[in-house]
């Protein structure tokens, strides 16, 4: 038994010492119980397929760098030839013909070249940090919208289960109130209306449950898939109303800062790109030179056999200088293409401008609104409970009619459902507002 207790724990804890894949697949298949939003979030920053894929570019676009700029690097190659000269030259010389050359020839080389000046390479250099920053630009941007996604996802869930809990307590009212209106029909002391009425309230709000309860299973499905949670496994969310409730304010007196927008800062990269990309076709006038050397052994004979015997080394090192004349109008229309791009980016800054600050306007509008309709919500469900306990004692005491009754039941319902709907808007509106200043934050 010892032993088992001790093997046991150990082939448990094997899973954990697995480094790399095995660790990160362990991670991604453990199911996640009585999850809390910012648990949902740092699960779809660690596992959403976009936010995994942009990562990945981020690794692409290293190594598209780092070949861009291995042309700075010596470029070693290495050569070999064998030649049979079946039919060798003849060249005449002294008044008599002589045969040129040995049968067999062989040649074995490494040459290498460096690159001193080349406009491309300047190119490449210029722009790799611009590269790596438009490549985490587009990573953080595809982590700002899992973050929104999740959290919207996340509430809209909430919401469901509230309405579920309201529901339930729906049902548990009707079913009393129907069993006490049946009593008194049988009693005799009131027709079979108020019972009939409470049936059909009844059989509503069952059906209200059913289709909340089915809307729940692909609210759960759509949260999975924003998260990069596999589909097959269980998931459970905790919650709490007071949470949602601190967490819908926000600061409304917020200066909008065009540089908190990564989508504005992704068209200023693509501008600085362009703008060396111009220099570039410019630079393209300069020369370019590169230094080479070479060294070869030559193999040299009649008989095949005795072909490797012996070689005759030669070796060259020198200057390459190639300077751009004239190559019609080309680089001309190039330059002029570039700064024609350039110009067009410039417009895309002011348009991004202009979208984000509509957006930030639209945003804080509707978060102003919907603030005011939690509020009035909030209200109503106070004032709609008083009226709904006031009638029931008054109903209970033959002085209201159950039509009263049954009035200022749906009022509850109605006004509880329209304060869970408006709380969401809210916080689904402080999101957006949040997305439009910038202000997301999230774990890197």
């Amino acid at each position: 038994m010892k032993y088992n207790r001790l093997v046991l724990p150990f082939l448990v804890s094997i899973p954990l010492l697995t480094p790399g894949i095995i660790k990160a697949q362990t991670q991604q298949d453990s199911t996640l119980q009585g999850a809390t939003l910012q648990q949902c979030i740092d699960y779809a920053l660690k596992n959403q397929p976009q936010v995994r894929q942009s990562l990945i570019d981020e690794e692409i676009g290293e190594r598209d760098i780092n070949s861009a700029l291995s042309g700075w690097l010596p470029q070693i190659t290495g050569t070999g030839s064998l030649n049979s000269n079946i039919k060798r030259q003849v060249m005449f010389f002294g008044g008599e013909t002589v045969t040129v050359g040995s049968k067999y020839t062989s040649v074995l080389g490494a040459q290498a070249n460096q690159q001193i000046v080349n406009a491309g390479l300047i190119q490449a250099s210029k722009t790799a940090k611009w590269y790596r920053l438009q490549y985490k630009q587009n990573t953080e941007n595809n982590r700002i919208s899992a973050v929104v996604e999740v959290s919207k996802a996340f509430y809209d869930i909430l919401t469901s289960q509230e309405q579920l809990k309201i529901t339930d307590e729906n049902i548990s009212r009707l079913q009393k109130q129907l069993k006490d209106a049946y009593a008194q029909y049988e009693g005799g002391l009131v027709d079979k209306t108020d019972y009939k009425r409470a049936q059909i309230s009844l059989s509503n709000s069952l059906a209200d449950k059913k289709r909340i309860t089915e809307l729940l299973k692909y609210k759960y499905s759509y949260l999975k898939q924003l998260m990069g949670y596999p589909a097959e496994k269980d998931i459970s969310l905790t919650f709490s109303n007071t949470n949602m409730e601190s967490e819908a304010s926000i600061d409304t007196t917020q200066q909008l800062n065009y540089q908190n927008r990564v989508e504005f800062r992704q068209v200023e990269t693509q501008r600085r790109l362009q703008g060396i990309n111009t220099s570039y076709n410019k630079l393209a006038y300069l020369p370019s030179l590169s230094a080479n050397i070479n060294y070869n052994w030559n193999y040299l004979n009649n008989n095949f056999s005795d072909l490797y015997n012996d070689h005759f080394p030669s070796s060259v090192a020198g200057l390459t200088l190639s300077i751009p004349i004239f190559q019609g109008t080309y680089r001309t229309q190039q330059i002029r293409k570039s700064q024609l791009q350039e110009r067009r980016l410039d417009l895309d800054l002011l348009n991004t401008k202009n979208q984000i600050y509509s957006q930030y306007e639209a945003a804080l509008a509707t978060y102003k609104a919907n603030l005011n309709d939690w509020r009035t919500a909030q209200q109503n469900v106070e004032l709609s409970s008083e009226v709904y306990n006031t009638i029931k004692l008054q109903y209970n005491e033959g002085i209201k009619t159950y039509l009263e009754l049954m009035t200022a039941e749906t009022d509850l319902r109605t006004s509880q459902v329209t304060y869970l709907n408006a709380l969401y808007s809210l916080l689904s509106s402080k999101l957006d507002l949040q997305q439009a200043l910038g202000t997301i934050t999230f774990q890197q």
